[in-house]
């Protein structure tokens, strides 16, 4: 952990930790739903001679070492709890002390809702949807939290070698940016071959967001949800950034030359983000047939029929 967590910091990238609370190799751990040898054993033989509260023991003597060793910890993922008939919760870790145990070894730190708290004020700093992509902002107790959603590029979480259910560039990167449009960070596992190498595959997802966010980062750091006002058109994602007020348009389906939008008036400039293009802004009155005043947009975008040479094209609108 000490070189792991030095090489991050000599890039200058914050520390984050995950942190299984299942550990179905451990002597103490008990029978429960979850469990591979569910069904197949019985539970009180399985149990015999297993004590849960060794087991938490365990879980905080670990947590401890983990939070006071290695310097500042800015984030720690618990995973994960599973409060349900024949499953383990909050009693079952004593996820109250591990969260209080955690805050005060680093009170600087935020922690996931995977420690069944979720209805306890204070009980967790972000939420966390897992393998799919949020169509709102989500919310905890009817408020907006800070949320990401981990997903995979395929259907496995490790590596897998006669896995095909892998995603397409396409897919993956609107993973990213569905992401952001809902105010949300991703977090897209990757997992290693037995050589500690990621495989062909992976290496030609990883190329296809680099390639992308080498033209189009813009839109991605620092921003997040677009103000209501700001309705997305048919068949793109909005994203939003806050400190330089520009509005991202990504198209998921590239439209023929033209796009109908409703806050065509607030637009100081439009341009491509890849290569910094002008796209035109005609406001509705202006344009005859182009802009029908009917249609409730108030301008449209004028831009090349041709898809530019990315799976998902932006345009980036400086507003008033």
């Amino acid at each position: 952990m000490k070189e792991y967590v030095e090489a991050f910091r000599a890039e200058g990238i914050k520390v984050g930790f995950y942190y299984s609370l299942i550990d179905w190799h451990h002597p103490d751990f008990t029978l429960d739903k979850y469990h591979p040898q569910w069904g197949q054993v019985k539970r009180e033989e399985f149990d015999k001679g297993r004590d849960m509260a060794r087991y938490r023991k365990y879980l905080i003597d670990q947590v401890t070492e983990l939070l006071t060793n290695y310097g500042r910890i800015d984030i720690i993922w618990y995973d994960f709890s599973y409060p349900c008939a024949d499953g383990k919760g909050r009693d079952d870790w004593d996820s109250a002390a591990i969260y209080s145990l955690t805050k005060k070894l680093q009170p600087h730190i935020i922690i996931d809702n995977r420690l069944d708290l979720n209805d306890v004020p204070g009980g967790t700093d972000f939420i966390t949807p897992e393998q799919f992509n949020p169509s709102s902002w989500p919310k905890l107790n009817g408020k907006k939290y800070a949320w990401e959603t981990c997903q995979t590029f395929s259907g496995s979480w490790g590596y897998h070698r006669d896995e095909t259910s892998w995603k397409s560039a396409k897919q993956s990167l609107v993973s990213l940016i569905a992401a952001v449009a809902h105010g949300g960070n991703l977090i897209m596992n990757v997992g290693p071959t037995a050589r500690g190498e990621f495989d062909y595959r992976a290496e030609e997802r990883l190329g296809d967001y680099a390639k992308w966010m080498h033209a189009n980062a813009r839109s991605i750091y620092g921003c997040t949800e677009a103000p209501e006002k700001y309705k997305a058109p048919e068949g793109t994602l909005l994203t939003w950034n806050p400190e330089t007020k520009r509005l991202y348009i990504h198209f998921l389906y590239y439209p023929a030359g033209q796009l109908g939008i409703t806050f065509g008036k607030e637009i100081r400039y439009a341009q491509f983000l890849h290569d910094a293009s002008e796209v035109t802004v005609r406001l509705a009155g202006n344009g005859g047939h182009f802009c029908d005043t009917g249609s409730g947009f108030d301008a449209h975008l004028f831009f090349p029929t041709v898809q530019p040479p990315f799976v998902i094209p932006v345009i980036e609108c400086m507003m008033k």
